[in-house]
């Protein structure tokens, strides 16, 4: 029989650690070519947004989808888990979930990509992917302090305030998005702006960016120029970032960017493909937000629900 999983299911099962082994392992498993993601599709609604995703991890044993609205601004997520045998195994709402995979991904490119005597991290925007984002880093390096911007004063303070505690890492506000880029090791833009919030001037050499916000294609965290002073551009599906990045779409219609040259994270995670060939690289993770990953994720969930018997009874088969 299925199993409901609540979103305070999730909260007590889920661990970042288990998020970024999932996330990694689902990587792994696409640089060998081992696993199939289908990109989202969206369909609209009379204020909003359905959104569709999909993807099978044969070799576990796993496949699903994500399927969420988003209505007036509201939020809806859930992950539908089936078995090889194609039976339904879980229905599993899927905020805290999103959140979880969304920072592991960024953790395991940054693994792969920055240098690692990296210690400095800025981010732009400060709301609940950005908290996500930072425990995700703080969970696989170590950091002398985390400086955020956002539009927002008392949001930045909060912010500062609840990573500090979360990571015992010092979280500092900065004045403007320059304060967060200027002269850090790793950079991560997480954002609904429809216009730049990074300049390309700004960077520094051995830069690592994590930019996640330009999951459409008139949102744009990241100018032409920052773009194109990556030596290094790596998405989490091509596919999905030609449809979806306006990063790299903007960049490419300058000509500051090239679609072949960019490569899936699967294939660094397996040494097919190098994240950084020099020290002084400016590399960017285009983090688009793919199926493979909440179902990497869901099926990780799933298994200890079921080894300590959690979750509500559904009758379907």
């Amino acid at each position: 029989m299925a199993i409901l999983l609540r979103e305070a299911d999730v909260e007590k099962l889920v661990t970042m650690d288990m998020a970024i082994e999932a996330v990694e392992q689902a990587f792994r498993l696409q640089g060998e070519y081992k696993v199939e993601n289908i990109p989202r599709r969206r369909c609209r609604l009379n204020k909003g947004m359905l959104h569709v995703m999909s993807a099978s991890l044969p070799t576990l044993g796993y496949a699903g989808l994500k399927s969420y609205t988003s209505v007036s601004g509201k939020p809806h997520f859930y992950v539908m888990l089936y078995g090889a045998d194609g039976e339904m195994l879980a229905v599993i709402e899927a905020d805290k979930l999103g959140q979880m995979r969304t920072g592991a991904a960024t953790a395991v490119a940054t693994k792969h990509m920055a240098r690692r005597e990296s210690s400095r991290m800025g981010v732009i925007g400060t709301g609940w992917q950005a908290r996500a984002q930072v425990r995700a880093l703080c969970a696989v390096s170590s950091f002398r302090n985390v400086v955020a911007y956002s539009r927002n004063p008392e949001n930045r303070r909060k912010f500062c305030e609840e990573m500090t505690e979360a990571t015992g890492v010092p979280a500092i506000a900065a004045e403007t998005p320059e304060e967060a880029v200027r002269d850090k090791d790793i950079v991560i833009t997480a954002t609904d702006s429809k216009e730049p919030v990074l300049q390309g001037e700004w960077l520094s050499e051995g830069t690592h960016i994590n930019a996640i916000g330009s999951n459409s294609l008139d949102r744009q965290e990241l100018d032409v120029e920052a773009v194109r002073k990556c030596a290094c551009i790596i998405v989490d599906s091509v596919e999905q970032a030609m449809l979806e990045s306006g990063d790299l779409s903007k960049a490419a219609e300058a000509d500051a960017f090239f679609w072949e040259d960019a490569r899936e994270l699967g294939l660094v995670v397996i040494g097919e493909f190098p994240g950084r060939e020099d020290p002084g690289e400016i590399t960017l993770f285009e983090s688009q937000g793919i199926a493979l990953e909440d179902i990497a994720l869901a099926a990780k969930v799933y298994e200890k629900a079921a080894a300590e018997e959690m979750g509500e009874i559904l009758p379907i088969k």
